[in-house]
């Protein structure tokens, strides 16, 4: 089983590129960093923590993809990803841009966690139509896919919509989108559509979700797609229970801090699980 980190990476935290380096030094498979443009001081959405108020990391969250780019040129192996990027906040154009560039600095490594959002004050000011946002981030990661792909690039849905256009760079695989959000039918869907993973924050009740997951990628003629627990707390038990599942690659959590906070977990980790 393959083992991969996350941390919320801020501006109080080890660096980025740091941490990269010192994970792949250990033989971890990857590097997921999330994303968060602002955080509007003024809120009526929960924290999804269920905590009573939002963990202060949330507004000090660094650009994941500036973060990835210094981590492509500290490391050589190690697979880089957001976890999660929010596209419904982004323009799709740009972002292709920013990912097949992050590509070119460390090709074949780069994998797009993507997810829909919970904040709809942050979400608002980037003029998301809120009870409509999952279907503006399916549109804005087909038209990232479209500028990765085809030389002549142009799209016509009701979010996004452009003429025939030239971007490079392309790619130098098909860039990998994974989708972070909680187990159903819509999800389902989209995964089948046009995700190549999904991935449950925390992993639990996957062993349920399996089946319908299965079914949404066989009713569209696929096979089903990988499931990447994200954000785990590891014990032996549940990573025992994980590859029970067919599950070849998790994503253990790590509690932002500086060097001396970090790097032991990262020790212990490495020592008990890899």
């Amino acid at each position: 089983m393959r083992l991969g980190i996350t941390m919320f990476a801020t501006d109080r935290t080890m660096a980025p590129h740091e941490l990269a380096a010192e994970a792949e030094g250990r033989g971890f498979a990857s590097l997921y960093v999330p994303e968060h443009t602002h955080i509007p001081v003024a809120r009526e959405t929960a924290p999804p923590t269920g905590a009573e108020s939002l963990p202060e990391e949330y507004a000090r969250t660094l650009d994941p993809l500036v973060s990835l780019a210094a981590a492509a040129v500290a490391t050589e192996r190690i697979t880089l990803g957001t976890g999660i990027l929010l596209p419904a906040q982004r323009d799709p154009i740009v972002t292709a841009k920013a990912v097949a560039t992050l590509d070119r600095l460390a090709p074949g490594r780069v994998a797009l966690g993507v997810g829909y959002g919970w904040n709809a004050e942050e979400g608002a000011d980037h003029g998301v139509p809120w009870k409509r946002r999952r279907a503006v981030a399916r549109e804005h990661v087909l038209a990232m896919r479209a500028l990765w792909t085809d030389d002549e690039a142009s799209f016509a849905g009701e979010f996004v919509r452009f003429d025939a256009s030239w971007s490079w760079p392309k790619p130098s695989r098909r860039i990998p989108v994974l989708l972070g959000g909680a187990a159903g039918p819509t999800l389902f869907a989209h995964l089948a559509e046009y995700g190549d993973g999904w991935l449950p924050i925390g992993g639990a009740g996957i062993r349920e979700a399996l089946p319908a997951l299965r079914r949404a990628c066989a009713e569209a003629g696929r096979d089903p797609v990988p499931v990447i627990p994200f954000g785990t707390l590891p014990t032996p038990e549940k990573l025992a229970y994980y590859a029970s599942l067919g599950i070849e690659e998790v994503v253990l959590r790590v509690t932002g801090g500086d060097r001396d906070t970090v790097l032991p977990v990262l020790d212990e980790y490495a020592r008990s699980y890899l």
